[in-house]
Parts: structure tokens; C-alpha cells; sequence
């Protein structure tokens, strides 16, 4: 299939309005690059189906897709009420207990135990998406006596966020490991990790995953921010889950952490993902409002991998619209004169390695001669990685053994991931690039090309070699007959 001509990626999430078979295609067709199953909602015959679907569309369209399964993680929340809900009063004081007696307005129970030993005076506790917000007056180990400072009605099992402490709680609870068992043996290419407040909460979930499937952490927790560069050390990929930073942090601190997030992930040449209400009115209306639009625009602008859509694709009314939307905001950002000094903006220098010397040649190249495409020799994605994490103007068409790789990288800032037969010379190289390009519109007759790829040929890790070479009429005489 001929490549999209946009840089960044749209990651749909898969639910209700988009499962069938059908509106998948429209889905990836309207420009869906990946499709993320989220293991919150839906049961695992259901995402069986998603995930065997976009693998039958795989082979259609002859393109690597990437499938991101996103475990729910830990859930903190409130026990039941006496009459099912409860009104909090302004400036009233509450109590959560210990007590599985159903509450009343005065107390509830909060059937974690994990929290009764950490809190401490002052720190804040926000129930129902941050709807109530109490402050601890004092905690014990057995109550955790709070003011309210926003009240309101209160109802059974409303989740409770804990924005100023670390919880002593791990990512992955018994449903996230039985998930991920599943969408591992479903062979999905990336685990998008909840709840993750530490490098720590990485370790077992990167040990369970084996070698064979990305991960992504998703930052959802202020504490998470403190070990940011930690955390990004210990994953493949970074998520910007904005719903979840938007409830324990204020409104306003999201835009500043966001950019923060994106620029240290692209420093560190792992994709980033930026979620969560890009296109929120969406689900309900066939237009956006101009707020969205800029908002997915300025994630193009800073340069993030992807941008993902959530309930817009999932379970709105327009899920084919929603993404025809993203990618018509992604192409017209692209094409704007001033993105390429805006995409570059962040300095990325190369660390002193020969891979990272030829990558930043590469985009160095590009820019004083007339480019038509930076074909990347990789069996693992870190050569692509690397180039990608240049932001060359020019499209990268990375040839790859591995189809795991190839459709790893379908969430990577510019890459064309194409599965081909591995090489194993020299001049098979330099032929195979040329006719990939050829084959898939990158290049034509007089076209110059840039090669990068290691020799000896099959180790990864091991970038040494840039080469550039022109496509003659010939060649293109042979590769049409």
C-alpha cells in the first residue's frame, strides 16, 4: 500500500462502535496506523476477534499494523452506601474507615488498606474524577478523618485518586497479569502499563512480556513525573495519559508536564503517545470544536509519535470522522513551513556512538541534496528509532526481516515499516533499496536515496554504513517489467 505522507501516527482504540470487521477497515483506511484494545472494558473473546481482524486487514492491505493492549491497572475505591449515594457537604468533615458497614454522609468504607499507613495531614484525596476533593485533617491506621473542601454526592464504589503520595500498591493486579498473558500469546506488539509510579513498577510487568512485545508506560501519576527520565530508561514507549493527570494535578499544570513528557521521550528516541480527549466532542458531534483542533495540532508541532483517539473511536457516534479529522489536522500541520523549525526545535544531539553519528547524517544529508527517501537496514527498529529521533523532513522507509519489528514500529514518528527477506551483501542491499522504494512509491527515476544499515549484515545493534546511491531509468525499466 502506498505510504500515508504524514509523519506522526494515529493510535484508534478498538470498543463497541468500531469492532466489526467493516469499520475497522473504514477505520484504517480513513488513517488508523495502530489499533489499541483497551482490557478495562469488553471481554477477552472480544478483543480475540478485534486482534485476529486487524491481522486478516494486515495481510489485505499489505501493511504492518500495530496492536497496543492497554491494561487497566489498580483501581482505588470508595465501598457501598446505605442508600446507594451520599451528599458530602461544602466545608463538612468525612471520615473513610475500615468499617465495611455501608456509609452515610458522615463516613465510608475505603477497602484498601494499603492507604490507611501512608497518609498524612494536608495531602489531598479526589473521589469521582476529582469531583470531591477532601483534605486530610488527620490518619491513623485505621481512619482517615478529611474536610471538604468540594463536596457533592457521592455514590457506591467511586474511584479514588491519591495525587500526593506514592501508593504502595504494584501496577499489575491479578486481572492486568491474566490480560497480559493474553494479549502476549494473542500476539499483541505493545502492553501499555497503568499505574505506574516508579522505574520498579516496570520490572515484573518487562519480565512477564519476555523480549518478543513492546512496552509502553503509561504517565497517569504525578509521583511518575519525579522519576520521569528513570522510567523512560525502562520502557520502549511513553503514553501522555492525560485523563488521569487532569484529575490529580490542576487543569492548568497538564500542557506545561505534556511537552515535558514528549521532549524527554524524543531525547531519549522512544515514541511517545499523546491521549486522552484530543477530539472529546466528537463522540457526540460530527465536528470538533477549534480547541481540539488545536490541541491535536500542538502535539504534531512538538513532534510526538502518535496521537490517539479514546472514546471518539470506541464508542461515539463518528469513530470513521474522528479519525479522518486527526489526519486531515496531522497533514495540514505537516505541510505547514513552519513545522519543520518547530518539530526541530528540541535539540536532540547525537550520543558518541557511530549509530547516532550516521543517523544525524542522514537527516544532515538530506537537507543539502535533494533526498527522496532514508531507507533503514534493521532487524531490531533501533536504527529507525534513531533516524526518527532526528525528524528528517525526508520519509524513512525502514526494510526489516522481523514482521513483530516492522509492525512495532508502526507507532514511530516517519517510519514506513515494510517485512521483507533479510539481505546478506552489500550490493543485495543497495538493489533491495531501491526496488522497496520503487515498489512503494518513494522513489523514481534520477531519485537519490540514502542506505543505512550494519554490516556485518543480521547483528543487531551494529549501524556502521551510509550510502548514496541514484536510481537510473534502467532500473526503472526492469522493476516495471
Amino acid at each position: 500500500m502506498d505510504p500515508r505522507g504524514r509523519k506522526v501516527k494515529i493510535l484508534a482504540t478498538v470498543g463497541p462502535a468500531s469492532r466489526s470487521p467493516e469499520m475497522l477497515r473504514k477505520l484504517f483506511k480513513a488513517g488508523a496506523d495502530a489499533f489499541r484494545v483497551n482490557m478495562s472494558h469488553g471481554d477477552h473473546s472480544d478483543h480475540e476477534a478485534t486482534i485476529s481482524a486487524v491481522r486478516a486487514m494486515e495481510k489485505e492491505f499489505g501493511r504492518p499494523i500495530a496492536i497496543l493492549a492497554d491494561l487497566q491497572g489498580p483501581k482505588l475505591r470508595v465501598g457501598t452506601f446505605k442508600d446507594g449515594k451520599a451528599v458530602i457537604r461544602h466545608s463538612g468533615h468525612f471520615t473513610l474507615d475500615r468499617d465495611e458497614t455501608p456509609g452515610d454522609e458522615n463516613r465510608v468504607c475505603l477497602p484498601h488498606p494499603e492507604l490507611f499507613g501512608i497518609l498524612q495531614k494536608g495531602q489531598r484525596l479526589l473521589i469521582n474524577d476529582g469531583k470531591i476533593k477532601l483534605r486530610v485533617i488527620e490518619a491513623t491506621h485505621s481512619k482517615i478523618h478529611c474536610s471538604a473542601e468540594v463536596g457533592g454526592v457521592i455514590s457506591d464504589r467511586k474511584g479514588v485518586n491519591v495525587p500526593d503520595a506514592e501508593v504502595p500498591i504494584p501496577a499489575l493486579t491479578n486481572k492486568d497479569r491474566k490480560d497480559l498473558a493474553f494479549a502476549v500469546q494473542q500476539g499483541a506488539d505493545w502492553i501499555a502499563l497503568s499505574f505506574v509510579q516508579r522505574p520498579d513498577d516496570l520490572a515484573e510487568a518487562r519480565k512477564l512480556i519476555g523480549n518478543g512485545t513492546a512496552l509502553c508506560a503509561k504517565i497517569e501519576k504525578p509521583m511518575a513525573v519525579h522519576r520521569l527520565d528513570e522510567i523512560i530508561e525502562m520502557s520502549d514507549g511513553i503514553m501522555v495519559a492525560r485523563g488521569d493527570l487532569g484529575v490529580e494535578l490542576e487543569p492548568f499544570e497538564v500542557p506545561p508536564l505534556q511537552k515535558k513528557i514528549v521532549n524527554a521521550s524524543r531525547g531519549a528516541g522512544k515514541p511517545v503517545i499523546v491521549a486522552t480527549q484530543m477530539l472529546e466532542s466528537m463522540i457526540e458531534s460530527p465536528t470538533p470544536t477549534r480547541a481540539e483542533v488545536s490541541d491535536v495540532a500542538n502535539a504534531v508541532y512538538d513532534g510526538a509519535d502518535a496521537v490517539m483517539l479514546s472514546a471518539e473511536s470506541a464508542a461515539g457516534d463518528w469513530p470513521e470522522e474522528s479519525v479522518l479529522m486527526m489526519d486531515k489536522i496531522a497533514d495540514q500541520v505537516e505541510h505547514d513551513e513552519a513545522y519543520l523549525g518547530r518539530v526541530r526545535f528540541l535539540d536532540t544531539p547525537p550520543d558518541a556512538t557511530t549509530a547516532d553519528a550516521l543517523a544525524h547524517s542522514c537527516m544532515t544529508i538530506a537537507d543539502t541534496v535533494a533526498i527522496s527517501a532514508i531507507t533503514v537496514f534493521t532487524s531490531s527498529g533501533s536504527t529507525a528509532r534513531r533516524v526518527a529521533r532526528e525528524r528528517p523532513d525526508t520519509p524513512m522507509l525502514v526494510l526489516t526481516p522481523s514482521m513483530r519489528t516492522a509492525r512495532r514500529l508502526a507507532l514511530l514518528w516517519g517510519a514506513h515499516a515494510v517485512a521483507t527477506k533479510d539481505i546478506g551483501s552489500f550490493e543485495e542491499m543497495i538493489a533491495k533499496g531501491k526496488r522497496m522504494a520503487l515498489r512503494h512509491g518513494f522513489a523514481n527515476a534520477g531519485s537519490k536515496l540514502i542506505a543505512l544499515a550494519g554490516v556485518p549484515f543480521g547483528t543487531p545493534g551494529s549501524t556502521n554504513l551510509l550510502n548514496v546511491v541514484t536510481l537510473k531509468g534502467d532500473e526503472l525499466e526492469k522493476h516495471a517489467g
